[in-house]
């Protein structure tokens, strides 16, 4: 699986970059056939939390991954006040989505076992 990191007004360092490859290692044990993902990590100058109140830098890193599945794409995104959490909240928004779709594609694939053998 290829993971390109890039960061839009953030620094992407060795040590971010790691954990991305260790925390998404955990979703490719969920669905093994990922093409590849892109994780774009930014930083907004403004509040991005409805409860802002007054503190810079509330819920101001952002990150998103597009993540690409043979048939479709999947995407992601989270917010918080750092990097790290930020990447957390992603991964385990990301980990829901893989586990609905493999359940999906397994409920999909049931459906037309069961239309063959009526066919027949």
């Amino acid at each position: 699986m290829h993971i390109k990191i890039s960061g839009h007004h953030v620094g992407v360092s060795p040590e971010l970059e790691s954990s991305v490859h260790e925390k998404l290692a955990k979703v490719e044990r969920h669905f093994d056939q990922i093409n590849s993902m892109q994780v774009i990590f930014s930083k907004e100058n403004h509040h991005t939390d409805s409860s802002y109140d007054g503190r810079k830098g509330l819920a101001n890193h952002k990150a998103e991954v597009i993540l690409r599945v043979p048939g479709s794409e999947l995407f992601a995104q989270a917010t918080a006040d750092t990097l790290k959490t930020t990447l957390d909240l992603l991964v385990d928004k990301l980990d829901r989505q893989i586990v609905r779709h493999k359940e999906r594609l397994k409920s999909h694939n049931n459906q037309t076992h069961h239309q063959q053998f009526a066919i027949e």
